[in-house]
């Protein structure tokens, strides 16, 4: 399970984010691309851009579920 207090600095704000135990997989940047994306140095990954719509939030959701790391977390705001 994401641990809300080791969010990555680089997720925007919200509901969705990924945490500091993301290996950098890209599960979630290919499920969920128009959410998800790696940061600069391919390090690990991070939300750029919370869901808008229904299928947006399912793909975050999805990925979520995929996370091979649980390093994805839903923080309900």
């Amino acid at each position: 399970m994401a641990d809300k207090s080791a969010k990555q600095d680089d997720n925007v704000p919200g509901k969705f984010y990924v945490d500091e135990n993301c290996s950098g997989c890209q599960v979630c940047v290919s499920t969920a691309p128009d959410n998800f994306k790696m940061d600069d140095d391919d390090d690990h990954a991070l939300v750029f851009k919370q869901p808008e719509n229904a299928d947006e939030t399912e793909a975050c959701e999805e990925a979520m579920d995929s996370c091979p790391d649980e390093a994805i977390g839903d923080d309900g705001e």
